[in-house]
């Protein structure tokens, strides 16, 4: 099926009589008649539900959509985008461990690592992304356990090689981790070019109207983590916590990794999403794929106005013929980017506040990705607790203005632009 098909159709295939739309399983708990039935669930030697903080049905219905469209053999819901990304490094790093990451990820996730993950014992390097291949080799270390890049950098809107960092991580015997939340699957599918692991918050393209909060971590079911179980004994010994399993041997390349991190991680923090939020997600995928189309064409649209306006000083999107990143986008996403634009007007914060306090239509809010004209100063809000030194090496400019370019009307977002930079 094309994406468009899986958008829909993925994920749950109603039998005769059944409900065409998704059940909501609304129920922490799963009856069974005896206790050997519940046991061999215990023991992942059954498939089931016992209790929705691991499992429900309802979520792993939406997870499996998303797996189809991203490609992969598995994945996992997640409460929060943010929870997506601290699974999906936990999962294979832990104290003493390493791991590299793009300089240029979204301001959470790079506090996420270089505080709170740093507070428990794991170690992190940030590299710009556009780094040499020498400077990217010595980032490397013995206990490097994994390299973390955003598909597209929010907001520096800088786009990731996947394909060079697949290359040099898997030199090396670790995973790619790409967070592929602006372009989602439906502009670029990171599988394709050497990525292993995929992450997403879901609040923003794949639900789209401000509607829940939620994550996914989504498997490749490709790197072979029994070829370097020196390096992984999470997945490659018996855990102790889990009736002694194996899950690289148990669950091979294709389901040890979003097994371990159900069975594991998901049992101890609980970040588990509502059925009824995911109920809600997957009403937001259906008209994904129509919905990427309208937000790309409406921001190629403002992009190119911007660029051409006395008042913006300058402009960044991946679609403008002259943009930096232009011809690395055509490769990775060749139907087009994200409905995201980084711009900065002249006048620089102060301006930029003026900006935002004049605009009619498009919504100052800490939100992205959504149906509406959102629009942001990330200097003073998103990325506030980083120094200027770090707001710039993060591709993050004092006087930058993310606008998030939604469906409406492209000529009534067109006219609220040029009437506040008036």
């Amino acid at each position: 099926m094309k994406i468009e098909t899986k958008c829909l159709h993925s994920g749950y295939a109603p039998k005769n009589g059944e409900s065409r739309m998704i059940p909501i399983i609304q129920s922490t708990t799963f009856k069974y008649d005896s206790c050997e039935d519940m046991g061999k669930l215990f023991d992942l030697e059954a498939e089931g539900y016992f209790y929705t903080r691991l499992q429900n049905p309802t979520n792993d219905m939406v997870a499996a959509k998303i797996a189809a469209l991203e490609g992969g053999t598995a994945a996992m819901l997640t409460s929060s985008g943010q929870a997506a990304t601290f699974f999906a490094i936990f999962n294979i790093a832990a104290a003493g461990d390493h791991v590299i990451a793009s300089s240029t990820i979204y301001g959470g996730s790079f506090n996420l690592f270089n505080v709170t993950m740093r507070k428990m014992g794991i170690d992190f390097t940030f590299v710009d992304p556009d780094c040499s291949d020498e400077e990217l080799e010595a980032a490397f270390k013995p206990n490097t356990k994994a390299v973390f890049g955003e598909t597209i950098a929010n907001p520096a809107l800088i786009v990731f090689d996947i394909e060079r960092f697949a290359k040099a991580a898997h030199k090396h015997g670790v995973p790619l981790v790409i967070d592929n939340t602006f372009a989602t699957p439906v502009n670029c599918r990171p599988f394709q070019f050497g990525a292993d692991i995929v992450t997403h918050s879901t609040t923003k393209y794949m639900d789209g109207h401000d509607a829940t909060v939620g994550g996914c971590i989504v498997d490749s079911g490709k790197f072979d983590w029994m070829a370097h179980k020196e390096k992984f004994p999470g997945l490659c010994t018996p855990d102790e916590s889990y009736h002694g399993i194996t899950y690289a041997q148990r669950f091979g390349k294709e389901g040890a990794f979003i097994t371990k991190a159900t069975a594991q991680l998901m049992r101890d923090f609980g970040s588990v999403p509502s059925p009824m939020n995911s109920y809600i997600l997957n009403l937001g995928l259906e008209s994904l794929a129509v919905r990427m189309e309208r937000h790309c064409s409406n921001a190629q649209k403002v992009a190119e106005f911007l660029q051409d306006h006395p008042n913006v000083s300058w402009v960044n999107y991946p679609g403008l013929v002259g943009n930096k990143y232009y011809e690395r986008a055509k490769k990775y996403m060749p139907n087009g980017t994200c409905g995201v634009i980084s711009f900065g007007v002249k006048g620089g914060r102060d301006g930029a506040q003026k900006f935002m306090s004049a605009l009619k239509l498009g919504m100052i809010a800490t939100h992205v990705a959504d149906a509406r004209t959102c629009v942001l100063h990330p200097a003073s809000t998103t990325h506030r607790q980083m120094s200027d030194e770090e707001l710039i090496a993060g591709g993050v400019a004092p006087d930058l203005i993310r606008l998030s370019v939604g469906l409406e009307n492209v000529d009534d977002l067109i006219s609220d632009l040029k009437q506040a930079l008036a």
